[in-house]
């Protein structure tokens, strides 16, 4: 019986250290978002303030809907016009990549920490676009794939991009998105 429980403490003890190992190598299999960035030398700054009465994010359950944002630069002016009359595919492109720089700073202010991050559920790309403009998809996918860049998999999203008459201050481009999140 003595060598029965001995064999079994170390049968316990194998699977409690193989459990180790392997929890161990899970944790070093998640991504770090966080650091992404900073590989990709993208600084998150401040988020800016709402422009009227709504909020920039709001968590339900493992759900944050972020409030549109547009491509508001460093120095704090907005990149505006009209796709296909002021702006080219490339500049809205731009335009895109930075709202979503600046979503991704309004979201690490709502919940913390990027690494929370569990999917990039859906986008919703508007684009201040000229009558006869039809490439906003191209312009979105400036947002799109840079979400893709920072979050892999995870960054894969649905998503819409349509064409507006206008937008708030002429800005370029207004991006909102929904996304999954840990607790």
């Amino acid at each position: 019986m003595k060598k029965f429980a001995t064999f079994a403490v170390l049968i316990l003890l194998a699977c409690t250290g193989a459990q180790e190992t392997g929890e161990k190598s899970v944790e070093a299999a998640q991504p770090d978002f966080e650091a992404k960035l900073k590989e990709m030398g993208i600084t998150l700054a401040v988020p800016s303030p709402p422009m009227a009465n709504y909020v920039n994010a709001v968590t339900a359950g493992n759900l944050v809907f972020m409030a549109g944002k547009g491509p508001r630069k460093d120095d704090g002016t907005y990149i505006t016009g009209k796709l296909g009359k002021d702006l080219t595919v490339e500049q809205g492109y731009e335009a895109a990549r930075i709202t979503a720089i600046n979503q991704l700073a309004a979201l690490k202010a709502e919940i913390g920490n990027l690494n929370r991050v569990k999917r990039i559920v859906k986008v919703m790309g508007m684009v201040n676009s000229d009558p006869s403009f039809t490439e906003q998809p191209a312009v979105i996918n400036g947002f799109s794939d840079l979400m893709v860049e920072v979050f892999g998999d995870a960054g894969k999203h649905a998503r819409a991009a349509v064409g507006m008459a206008a937008l708030p201050m002429n800005i370029a481009v207004e991006i909102e998105m929904i996304v999954e999140v840990a607790p």
